[in-house]
């Protein structure tokens, strides 16, 4: 019943350790997530949000720059070919071999971004051409970019395939003649065009490209878009929905030609920068930016994949979160040693507190058991000494006449010495256990230690005879004396002499106890051929309440006791020891001379 008792303590405990062991585990883990959680989320936050401005702001710096550039490119063609027709008159330019002439000029100024000069009337018919295609007499009445060019003094045109079969786009400018209007036409290379737009490339999957009103691409794409139109008018300026071609500048009159073009190119282009905003959308993974073009008929679209434009910032994430996970797994690793370290350390309080508790136990029952003893002693030396002396007064009437003729009177006086002797050695035993029992001198005395030790050898004579263990006893000197108190002394001598009998109780043995003197210590060794201390056991041997004997029988403060006096005598002790081949413990202790004597 008492053993079930004791296992349900222990299974109490246990669970009582475990869920402190947990408690504080978790403790620690919040009150140290906590703060790191906040920084880093406040932290991820803020550098997320500047990081995707900046990097919207360098789209819109990039897309604003090409759609200058790309104005740049589509008003200097304009300007060409404004100042060509302002120079020349109609009849002029309809010469085939001045046109050629200024397509030439062209040519060798500006590359091949001009790629022939028309000339055509009112009615739509070519009058002159320069270039490769051999498109003289040509009629373009029907064409929509000469329907268009005809009621305006400047036009260009969207991209389309025309009698040439491949893309190109007409810029044209129109004059009057006689009160009618004629244009002059020029076809811009296309794949020079093109490849303005494309040098916008950010990344790996960041592309450029320029839709119509209709979602007709205006460059070469390589880009698969499903609908192209409905991309178009998401991408369109909100306040600029629904508007189509600018016809505000249609001149009909021609008295419009007038008007200093330069200033309305600079005009414009401050307005267009002033008013056109730059539109941003995330339509699924991929990020598209834009802003309108050409009198607000094309919208320049900066297209991206999201991963890849923000890729920096994941990459960061990325790290980031390994850096978080690897910081958790340290704080809950260190959270779980740190908890079970704290428990291991309240269980071995507690454990040594309950030793302390049993020890405080055990010493009380030995100081009752010490007074006990002490009481004992003093009752029995009254009767021994009564004994010691009736036995002598029986041995002195022995000597008188009467009794001198008794045949055993021999007998009787052996008898007599006899009962005196041991009388007298009952009465030095219980000396001596009055000495042990009673209190510590407080001060120090001289003592001389051979005395002592043949003292104290004489108390364990007794149970030595009882356990087959033997003492001998070597003095090389016989004046090796040291200022202490008499009892510390003999409860050193006490504790090393009982834990060599215990090393010895049941196999029986030898203690040698010698003495000498090294300059000015006074040595004492004692040893034993008993079992012995493991070397696991060395470093706590002067520990408190440490002791390898089972549970009762011994205190574990003997030694520490020992070492503890012997410390305050400025003196020393060893101990070398081994497995089945005993122990010997040495002590040094400052002697005393004669002059200090």
């Amino acid at each position: 019943m008492e053993k079930s008792s004791q296992n349900n303590e222990s299974r109490k405990d246990e669970g009582y350790y475990r869920t402190l062991s947990r408690n504080i585990m978790f403790t620690v883990i919040i009150v140290s997530f906590m703060p790191l959680i906040f920084v880093a989320g406040i932290l991820f936050v803020q550098f997320s949000t500047t990081y995707s401005e900046k990097t919207t702001a360098h789209l819109d710096t990039l897309v604003k720059k090409h759609r200058q550039n790309i104005d740049v490119f589509l008003n200097e063609r304009q300007n060409n070919i404004n100042q060509l027709a302002s120079m020349a008159t109609f009849e002029k330019l309809s010469d085939h071999a001045f046109l050629e002439k200024q397509l030439f000029i062209l040519q060798r100024e500006y590359g091949e971004v001009f790629t022939d000069l028309a000339v055509l009337n009112d009615e739509g018919k070519q009058v002159a051409y320069a270039g490769p295609f051999g498109l003289e007499g040509a009629h373009y009445e029907d064409a929509d970019w000469f329907r268009m060019a005809i009621k305006q003094p400047h036009y260009i045109s969207d991209v389309f395939l025309g009698m040439r079969g491949f893309p190109h786009f007409t810029v044209t400018t129109r004059h009057f003649r006689d009160g009618k209007p004629w244009i002059l036409r020029t076809s811009v290379h296309f794949q020079a065009f093109s490849d303005l737009v494309q040098n916008i490339r950010i990344g790996e999957t960041g592309v450029a490209f320029i839709l119509n009103q209709n979602g007709e691409f205006q460059t070469h794409t390589d880009l698969k878009i499903a609908n192209p139109k409905e991309l178009y008018q998401k991408m369109l300026p909100d306040n600029m929905a629904g508007v189509n071609r600018d016809t505000d500048n249609i001149l009909p009159e021609a008295a419009a030609i007038k008007v200093d073009a330069s200033k309305n190119r600079r005009n414009s282009a401050q307005n267009r920068d002033r008013i056109v905003p730059i539109q941003h959308r995330r339509i699924g993974n991929t990020i598209y930016v834009a802003t309108v073009l050409h009198n607000k008929n094309w919208v320049l679209i900066f297209q991206q994949d999201a991963n890849d434009a923000f890729a920096d910032l994941n990459r960061i994430r990325f790290i980031a979160l390994i850096a978080f996970i690897a910081g958790g797994i340290a704080i809950i690793s260190m959270a779980l040693v740190l908890s079970r370290r704290m428990v291991a350390r309240i269980v071995k309080s507690e454990g040594e507190m309950e030793m302390m508790n049993q020890q405080v136990i055990e010493h009380g029952r030995l100081a009752a058991l010490g007074e006990m003893a002490a009481g004992i002693a003093h009752e029995i030396n009254n009767p021994v000494a009564i004994m010691v002396e009736e036995a002598g007064w029986i041995k002195d009437l022995l000597a008188e006449e009467e009794f001198q003729n008794s045949e055993n009177l021999e007998e009787f006086i052996r008898s007599l010495d006899q009962i005196r002797k041991q009388g007298l050695r009952c009465r030095d035993i219980t000396h001596k256990l009055l000495s042990f029992a009673r209190p510590a001198e407080s001060g120090n005395q001289i003592i001389n230690i051979n005395d002592m030790i043949a003292e104290t050898v004489n108390l364990f004579s007794h149970e030595a005879k009882f356990s087959n263990i033997s003492f001998e006893q070597h003095f090389r000197q016989n004046d090796l004396q040291f200022m202490a108190s008499q009892t510390e002394v003999q409860q050193i001598l006490f504790n090393l002499i009982n834990n060599a009998m215990d090393a010895m109780r049941d196999i029986g043995g030898k203690i040698i106890i010698s003495t000498t003197k090294e300059e000015n210590m006074v040595k004492i060794i004692v040893e034993d051929n008993g079992s012995g201390i493991s070397q696991e056991h060395f470093a706590r041997i002067f520990d408190p309440f440490f002791t390898t004997k089972p549970v009762g029988k011994g205190t574990g403060l003997g030694l520490y006791i020992c070492y503890g006096i012997i410390n305050k005598l400025n003196g020393n002790i060893t101990v070398r020891s081994a497995l089945n081949q005993g122990t010997v413990f040495t002590i040094l202790i400052p002697s005393i001379e004669g002059d200090e004597e």
